[in-house]
């Protein structure tokens, strides 16, 4: 059901037959309008509707009701189906370069095509390929209409007078902006609004400490950016650089000067996407994955962040290991070493004996809460801490709460209402993150509860460090003395100042980690053997085990017994010292019971949830035990329209997104008649809050720019299409003609042919074969077995932009790619493509050497030309520029042969490769072989190639003979000395 604003966004489109351009915000349901579209088009046929430059996500979001639904046309469908489908009366999915190449082909009845729907026209340009097609397609056929769509308006206003350039390049006169706070698109969303609980939860310490750094972290490179002088300050704004799209403005402004920025700037460039992405990834990852995360960042960046020796990023990294863990002396007391370490308060522990303020020499302990240091009569040991994300407490606070609602409303009746609501597609509450990590992440904190989800992470990171470890340490000898990895259970001996000095806290800390890794892989050995064990005696196994606090337990599946089991150990050998894992220890046993079976032996989807979050409900902090609702988790990065297809009528957005909420606006507006709760949590005073209300700013400050642009836009009477220029080369001839000599017949200029150029299939891909067609060249789509373009037959142009070239010359695909060309062609050409909007060149003048560096792309090109001297180096700085060398180089040079230029380099059925004298006549590799000998030169080897047969007749010539072949006496004497010297032996 389509909603009164977008029923009047496709009464403007129907209105003019010429189409336009449609921006909108995002979020408003734009595949439902490319599917009433096409609905429309079904219902009464007049071509044939093509849809381009659509995401995979895009197409599986446009359904059409009637049979005939989209479908692809791909390059595996062989060339006559594609031109019975574009001559067919239906819609289909199809890329830009498969339907230029069939134009240019004459593959594509051009009156059967009624139009083009183009989607994502943020991104097109007047090079691309889109715009190439439309162009091909308007000049044999005015009457095909345009429609294009954007629900980018940001992006629409990147760079001068983007909108009216697109408009341009695709031939259209109107312009429709359909913004939130457009009068239409506001009333009809806010006339039935959905519920909303807006739920800001504070974050924790650590995590406000950690977004305290890295803002003070990235403002500071922002400073340093700012002092080059080099780029707009309005830009650089800690606000606009928690988007993706601050790294394209920054690198559009220093792109043209990149080559002459020094390595620091470039590094503040790379460390401010760091930067984001270090406060996203704090409200989106638990705090072991974070941690990892950040140990990843510390190994990968190295010596070369700058923003890593700053003051604020130790920071990030403390506090980011104080949400995991920290180090205590095996009495409990807090460990500080002789670092710089802060006043921290003594943990509570359980302990046996008490420990007075009793300290050896060279030690610090404190009894109260200040600093506690290395006892000499003690170990330090690991403390985990684990915090838990703040959200996931809420999250289950509000999906109990959900719970209750329902059972009071279905109160009368509670078993056969609750039956009802667990079948019901439209009771499942839907929980929206960002993408399925944190989906797959949230489901097991609701199935395992929270401590179990932590406890895996934690296992899982410090089985990885181990195997780091191990994996840094394998061609090392083993030192002498004990290290206390696993020998002493898991404690790390600490001794006298002496040793304290030499060891330092990274190295404790080091030592700490492998002691508890090697521990939590003696426990999984052990688990792994048990459950093996009891495989074959069951009963036995269980009597000689069954002891310590275990000993009265219930039989169980052999998994709960194993894992109770490695818990206990775990315990009794002193691993990690604190009150929680004594608590879940208890707990564990209580938990362990019968129903827990018939929990692993398989009920519903929605009954395991429940019940495995029941069984380990213990074992948290959430009391009492609440039944929680059937949840279904959907991740926003997928680009799903799962709204329509769950009905939900409770949605909690736990990573807040503005395009989903207009998801859920449209949602709701289209089912006025359906309750629908929306539950936000938001980490209060975050960035995550920062960030969603800064999206919101940005899209309607693009919109006002927008709107300002179609008053002030001058569009030409011309642009609809119907003028459209076939033939571009007019231009060019047109200034000549007005410049000839007036002598020469009066003026006239006889009739040129036109330039044809000969283009790979694979070439379409780039913008080039568009500025040769705007040029008024002829293009012609063939498969090329060798080179790129074909100018003439004698020249042969192979292109490489500047990643591909680094490319091709690490894989070596560009030495054989040239030896081809040279071996076919007597004029190869490789031309170096920079982009226009880039610096036109390698490095700076200053970082060329004076010697060949094997790492240097200056050296692999002269190494390259030196190997190959026929080979000519064109360079180009745009695409235009290459349109015009093209020119040049086909100018008194014969137009090209389509038939030989596909047949060169593909052998026949005898194996001989079509129009190769080499080939034909001689034997490559023994040519190659000949050039090689002591005393042949590039001057003489063709000559004794034609004087003997088979390098066997060589070896058998006399010296006189080679003498008069090779064009000297000393050259003879030289190649004779060598076919007759003798083999060194072993013997």
């Amino acid at each position: 059901m389509l909603l009164p604003f977008q029923e009047q966004i496709i009464s403007d489109l129907l209105e003019d037959p010429n189409g336009g351009l449609v921006v909108l915000s995002s979020g408003l349901s734009l595949p439902s309008l490319i599917s009433s579209l096409l609905l429309l088009h079904s219902s009464s046929p007049q071509g044939t509707i093509l849809i381009l430059s659509a995401s995979d996500s895009q197409k599986h979001s446009i359904h059409n009701p009637n049979p005939n639904s989209p479908s692809d046309i791909t390059s595996d469908l062989p060339p006559p189906h594609r031109a019975s489908l574009y001559a067919s009366t239906g819609a289909f999915f199809v890329t830009s370069r498969i339907l230029t190449v069939d134009l240019l082909s004459s593959r594509v009845p051009h009156s059967s095509v009624a139009g083009l729907l183009i989607l994502n026209a943020h991104s097109l340009s007047e090079t691309s390929p889109e715009a190439f097609a439309v162009r091909l397609l308007r000049s044999t056929n005015p009457n095909c209409y345009v429609r294009a769509f954007s629900d980018r308006p940001h992006s629409m206003v990147a760079g001068f007078a983007k909108a009216e350039r697109i408009m341009k390049c695709l031939s259209v006169r109107r312009l429709h902006l359909w913004p939130r706070f457009q009068v239409f698109v506001s009333g009809d969303l806010e006339r039935d609004p959905p519920e909303v609980v807006d739920l800001r939860v504070p974050m924790s310490g650590p995590m406000r400490g950690i977004q305290r750094a890295a803002i003070e972290a990235m403002d500071a490179c922002l400073k340093e950016l700012r002092r080059t002088n080099k780029v707009d300050v309005e830009d650089l704004t800690v606000e606009s650089g928690l988007f993706k799209s601050f790294d394209d403005i920054v690198r559009r402004q220093l792109d043209p000067i990149w080559h002459t920025l020094g390595r620091k700037t470039k590094q503040l460039v790379s460390d401010l996407r760091t930067l984001r992405k270090i406060v996203d990834y704090l409200v989106r990852f638990d705090a072991v994955t974070y941690l990892k995360y950040l140990d990843s960042l510390r190994v990968s960046e190295g010596v070369q962040s700058v923003w890593i020796f700053a003051d604020s990023s130790h920071k990030i990294f403390e506090l980011a290991k104080k949400r995991v863990y920290q180090l205590v002396l095996s009495d409990g007391r807090k460990y500080v070493g002789d670092s710089k370490g802060k006043a921290i308060k003594r943990r509570k522990v359980k302990q046996d004996n008490g420990v007075d303020g009793e300290s050896g020499e060279g030690t610090t302990v404190s009894d109260g809460t200040g600093d506690v240091g290395m006892s000499g009569s003690g170990g330090v040991v690991l403390e985990e801490v684990l915090e838990e994300a703040p959200k996931w407490k809420v999250l289950r606070e509000v999906l109990q709460e959900i719970a209750e609602e329902r059972q009071k409303i279905n109160l009368p009746g509670e078993g056969e209402s609750n039956s009802k609501d667990v079948g019901d597609v439209g009771e499942i509450v839907l929980v929206a993150c960002k993408d399925a990590c944190s989906c797959m992440q949230l489901e097991d904190f609701i199935t395992k509860g929270p401590q179990k989800v932590m406890r895996e992470e934690w296992e899982k990171y410090l089985l990885g460090k181990s195997e780091l470890h191990g994996f840094q340490k394998r061609e090392k000898k083993k030192s002498q003395g004990p290290k206390g990895f696993g020998l002493l259970n898991g404690v790390v001996p600490v001794g006298s100042r002496e040793n304290a000095k030499i060891s330092s806290i990274c190295m404790v800390e080091h030592d700490a980690l492998m002691a508890a890794a090697s521990e939590i892989r003696n426990l999984t050995k052990e688990e792994i053997a048990v459950e093996e064990s009891s495989h074959s005696h069951a009963t036995g196994i269980e009597r000689k085990k069954g002891r310590g606090k275990g000993g009265k337990r219930k039989a169980t599946t052999k998994h709960q017994n194993s894992r109770s089991k490695g818990d206990m150990k775990g315990v009794e050998n002193n691993v990690f010292s604190s009150e929680k894992e004594d608590q879940r220890d208890q707990t564990k046993q209580k938990a362990i019971s019968g129903p827990e079976e018939k929990l692993l032996t398989g009920v519903t989807k929605d009954k395991s949830i429940l019940r495995k979050h029941d069984q380990e409900e213990g074992a948290t902090e959430y009391q009492p035990q609440k039944p929680l609702p059937p949840v279904q988790f959907y991740a926003i990065d997928s680009n799903q329209q799962i709204l329509d297809i769950m009905k939900p009528s409770v949605i909690v957005v736990y990573h807040p997104d503005v395009a989903f909420v207009r998801e859920i606006e449209v949602y709701k507006a289209q089912n006025p008649g359906r309750s629908v709760k929306v539950y936000f949590l938001f980490y209060e005073d975050s960035m995550e809050v920062q960030k969603f209300e800064a999206s919101i700013r940005r899209e309607n400050s693009a919109f006002e720019s927008l709107i300002r642009q179609k008053s002030l836009m001058m569009i030409p009477v011309d642009q609809d299409g119907k003028c459209f220029v076939s033939s571009s080369s007019n231009e060019s001839q047109s200034l000549v003609s007005h410049n000839s000599v007036t002598r020469k017949a009066g003026g006239r200029k006889a009739a040129e042919n036109e330039m044809k150029i000969i283009v790979d299939m694979r070439e379409f891909m780039s913008s080039l074969p568009n500025v040769l067609h705007q040029k008024g060249m002829r293009i012609i789509p063939v498969t090329l077995e060798v080179g790129d373009y074909i100018l003439s037959p004698l020249i042969c142009v192979e292109r490489k932009s500047l990643s591909d070239l680094f490319q091709s010359f690490a894989s070596g695909r560009l030495y054989n790619q040239v030896e081809t060309m040279v071996r076919y062609y007597r004029i190869p050409v490789l031309l170096i493509e920079f982009s226009q909007d880039k610096s036109f060149s390698f490095q700076s003048v200053s970082d060329i050497g004076d010697d060949v560096v094997p790492t240097s792309i200056i050296s692999k090109l002269s190494l390259l030309v030196l190997h190959f001297p026929r080979l000519r180096l064109v360079w180009s700085r745009s695409l235009h520029a290459t349109a015009e060398i093209f020119a040049s180089l086909k100018a008194n040079q014969d137009e090209p042969d389509e038939s030989r230029a596909m047949r060169v380099g593909v052998p026949t059925e005898d194996g001989i490769v079509e129009n190769d004298v080499r080939a034909e006549n001689y034997n490559t590799s023994a040519v190659e072989f000949l050039r090689r000998l002591p005393g042949v030169t590039d001057s003489n080897y063709r000559a004794i190639m034609d004087g003997c047969t088979n390098l066997a007749e060589l070896a058998l010539l006399p010296v006189e003979k080679l003498a008069e072949l090779m064009g000297g006496q000393k050259a003879a004497k030289t190649l004779r000395e060598f076919l007759d010297a003798k083999c060194p032996t072993m013997f």
